[in-house]
């Protein structure tokens, strides 16, 4: 398994290696020991699936706060999507900044989001499948958000007009959640 250091800490490109012959191709899309001789150690507890009809969906930008905070391993299972990660750890070198880039389940990699980032995606493609794992349950009355648009951050997804869900369209900008309850270097349960 190949891990891939990004301009955000903490945030990796997972290439798990895939093994091809006449059938096609096997990849073994998770391995805790893997992981942990890498010095990355998590219990993940709960897998999700999203499925985008349309080019043009957004969901995001989503984190979870303290306790209720999530690490993610993101993947495409079909299509091709913009994954975008916010550094929301105050004392980071990179807070408030972003990270995007492209996943597809042609190319197979995972995105490992951490704790303490928001983290959204755009459907670059129609039926858009989209899986991830999460080392914490989804709570709803932890549940938070960034807006997708906030100028503050000048993300600048390719779409001029996305499709949004009503609760995303209201999320605050990061300027008004802060004090963030996210530290870097510190654990956020």
């Amino acid at each position: 398994m190949e891990l891939i250091s990004t301009a955000i800490p903490g945030v990796l490109v997972v290439r798990p290696p895939r093994y091809h012959d006449h059938r096609g191709w096997f990849s073994e899309i998770w391995n805790r020991r893997c992981f942990a001789e890498a010095g990355l150690s998590f219990d993940f507890v709960q897998d999700n699936l999203a499925f985008s009809t349309a080019v043009g969906t957004l969901r995001g930008l989503h984190f979870q706060y303290p306790p209720s905070a999530q690490s993610k391993l993101v993947r495409c299972l079909r299509g091709r999507i913009l994954d975008v990660v916010v550094d929301l750890r105050e004392g980071s070198p990179t807070f408030a900044r972003h990270l995007a880039l492209e996943l597809s389940a042609e190319d197979g990699a995972w995105l490992l989001v951490p704790k303490g980032c928001a983290h959204g995606y755009l459907a670059l493609e129609p039926d858009c499948q989209v899986l991830y794992k999460t080392d914490a349950f989804y709570d709803p009355e932890r549940e938070g958000g960034i807006r997708f648009d906030d100028p503050d951050l000048g993300i600048p997804w390719p779409v001029r007009e996305p499709i949004v869900s009503a609760r995303d369209a209201q999320l605050p900008r990061l300027r008004d959640l802060l004090p963030s309850p996210f530290r870097f270097g510190e654990p956020n349960p």
